[in-house]
């Protein structure tokens, strides 16, 4: 039986996942950095770190593959919300994207959908 708060965990993941999905879509669709990009990726990134965290209460275990794989893809998308409020502090809001800033918002959000979906192969597994 899987402990509460590892159910909690997966439903925050799911929920980070949705608010990344909506920042980084929107983003890709208009090439702006808008007010709901910035508002998706910051409540994205909290329920981010809050499911991290249930993860690691409710496994016991802080260093795994998974975990690190994890812990990675989070850096990048703090790294890219850091970058998305760089660049609204910069240029203001609605300022257009760059192909090199669209490129890495890309690259952090896909390398975290692999961690999400290594993540839930090994749960499927268990």
């Amino acid at each position: 039986m899987m402990k509460s708060i590892l159910i909690v965990g997966i439903i925050i993941v799911n929920l980070a996942l949705i608010s990344y999905s909506l920042a980084i879509f929107k983003q890709f669709r208009c090439r702006l950095m808008g007010r709901n990009v910035l508002l998706f990726l910051t409540v994205g990134l909290i329920f981010d770190i809050s499911a991290t965290v249930c993860m690691i209460i409710g496994s016991g275990n802080f260093l795994t593959l998974h975990g690190v794989i994890g812990y990675s893809s989070l850096l990048g998308m703090i790294i890219d919300t850091g970058f998305s409020y760089r660049l609204l502090f910069r240029s203001g809001i609605n300022s257009p994207v760059t192909s090199k800033f669209m490129r890495f918002s890309l690259l952090a959000y896909f390398y975290w959908v692999s961690a999400y979906i290594t993540g839930a192969v090994i749960v499927m597994l268990k």
